[in-house]
């Protein structure tokens, strides 16, 4: 991988991370497209995480020092309650996880993404804060999460899903979504770190330019993405990211049943 993959790897991460469409199908997608391919690359999608973590820590500042200042208040019982179910997912589906990331699925998942992105047009619009979530909102935002462990079910849209059907009001859905990410990120980092200590993972000093703007373009691009996100998604906005996203999951079923052009 040279440095303008990396470059285009990182923006590519930065904008689906937050978007409601999957940044890891995405991942796949443009792989595929680059013909690049090996195990460290794995490595590189979770270190891209150094970037969009970067950028949830900067945009979401005030909700995070507002936690740090209260650490046993209830928003800190809700995130630990929401990453519950996807730790349990990781540990008990691994199998299952690896193999879809050979994007067998990846159309159907794609789809399924979309599907529920539409479906959230069907709700009304709701007017639960953070503060007035319930465990039981944290819980099934969680397996929102965990659900989108698999490669083309969107992080954000799986959660969008969850907590705007039991009518938590989109910006505080969107903000707790978010918040989420922070530990998911902190633990996909941490496993991958242990597997470059243990070397079963390796990033070889070619790597460091490549990583490096990777990392960047992911944190600034995230960035963009989470400002517009916070200020301007609407249902509307919602809408065209399902439909996007059915129409991609369409198109990579053809490719994967008869075309046979990208997978």
């Amino acid at each position: 991988m040279n440095w303008w993959q990396a470059i285009v790897f990182g923006i590519v991460q930065g904008l689906t991370e937050f978007l409601p469409v999957s940044s890891s199908g995405h991942l796949l997608i443009a792989e595929k497209l680059m013909g690049i391919s090996g195990q460290d690359l794995l490595t590189f999608y979770s270190l891209l995480h150094v970037g969009t973590l970067a950028a949830v820590l900067i945009v979401m500042r005030k909700d995070i020092w507002a936690i740090l200042k209260n650490i046993l208040g209830k928003t800190t019982w809700l995130l630990l309650i929401a990453t519950i179910p996807a730790v349990f997912f990781a540990l008990v589906f691994k199998d299952l996880i690896d193999k879809a990331f050979g994007g067998a699925t990846l159309g159907f998942e794609f789809l399924f993404t979309g599907l529920l992105l539409l479906a959230i047009l069907l709700f009304k619009n709701g007017e639960k804060t953070i503060e007035k979530m319930t465990w039981l909102d944290a819980v099934l935002a969680g397996i929102g999460q965990a659900v989108a462990i698999l490669p083309a079910v969107s992080r954000s849209g799986a959660c969008l899903f969850a907590l705007l059907s039991r009518k938590v009001k989109r910006e505080d859905a969107i903000r707790f979504t978010f918040l989420m990410s922070i530990p998911a990120i902190l633990g996909s980092l941490a496993l991958d770190i242990k597997d470059m200590i243990t070397g079963s993972s390796t990033i070889t000093s070619g790597m460091i330019l490549p990583v490096t703007l990777g990392i960047v373009f992911s944190a600034v691009s995230g960035y963009a993405v989470m400002r517009f996100m916070l200020k301007k998604l609407s249902l509307k906005g919602i809408a065209i990211c399902g439909a996007y996203v059915v129409v991609l999951g369409v198109l990579i079923l053809v490719d994967q049943n008869v075309t046979h052009v990208l997978l």
